[in-house]
């Protein structure tokens, strides 16, 4: 997802000062969640099975239902709002919000400018590749005219690298609706984004004819939590919750409700 740089003023904090800087903590760093806080998680609900929205505006998806079973492990508050992808990482720098859950792949260059949690969820990208197009590699994948890619995902970093970022080969859009929709009416040969994504549309949308394509040449990406720099008590209190939701079984509970086994994958 979206590799663009923001400009962030890093927060020093020294080991006295921990528990002023994002949360709780006793002398030992122990992280204790402020019961009377509500941390604030932003999101771009249009990347289902992850986060979409109901038709009354109601966010749900895979992160809604992990993060509140990590609130009630974790014993904390949480509430979630919908906002375009690309002011999720303003608003946590400039404190508009304590968390980002958003299906956001944990990148070096984002690592720069905020923390992460624990990886939550492991994906790799993909190619959507509709009845009649033969794409078995990446050099099938460059003699393509358009190539569908969302605006800053990581699938828009990993075509730039391969097409070249000013390619005109490559089409860009907002949201991975947009793009398979585009996909869907003849506008694009292929569309390349996060494999959860696109295997869950191909599970729900079986009558249109669409396989997937793994390419060797697309590497494994995780999943994280993003808080700000320097936080590192609420760091701690996401991944003690996180580790919890695991060993319970929760998580693998949540897990299949979502991720059920999609066919029309080609290795």
């Amino acid at each position: 997802m979206n590799l663009t740089k923001w400009l962030a003023t890093a927060v020093a904090c020294s080991a006295f000062a921990l528990s002023a800087c994002g949360g709780q903590g006793s002398q030992t760093g122990e992280a204790k969640p402020d019961p009377n806080k509500v941390y604030r998680i932003v999101t771009n609900a249009e990347f289902a099975p992850f986060e979409s929205r109901t038709p009354d505006g109601k966010i749900e998806g895979f992160d809604v239902d992990l993060m509140t079973a990590m609130s009630k492990a974790g014993n904390f508050k949480i509430e979630f709002k919908h906002q375009p992808w690309d002011s999720l990482f303003p608003a946590l720098q400039n404190g508009d919000a304590d968390l980002v859950m958003s299906g956001v792949t944990i990148t070096d260059e984002r690592k720069q400018t905020m923390d992460f949690t624990d990886p939550y969820f492991e994906i790799t990208q993909i190619v959507l590749v509709p009845k009649g197009k033969d794409v078995k590699s990446a050099e099938d994948l460059k003699k393509l005219n358009k190539v569908g890619v969302v605006t800053g995902y990581t699938g828009d970093f990993t075509v730039s690298k391969m097409l070249g970022s000013s390619s005109p080969k490559i089409a860009r859009f907002e949201t991975v609706p947009l793009v398979i929709k585009e996909l869907e009416n003849g506008g694009l040969d292929v569309v390349v984004s996060d494999s959860a994504v696109i295997l869950n549309y191909v599970k729900n949308n079986s009558s249109k004819g669409f396989t997937t394509i793994a390419l060797p040449d697309f590497t494994k990406e995780s999943y994280g939590i993003a808080t700000r720099k320097g936080d590192a008590a609420t760091q701690k209190m996401l991944n003690d919750a996180l580790k919890k939701v695991r060993e319970s079984g929760e998580y693998d509970k949540i897990h299949s409700k979502y991720f059920a086994e999609a066919g029309g994958q080609k290795k």
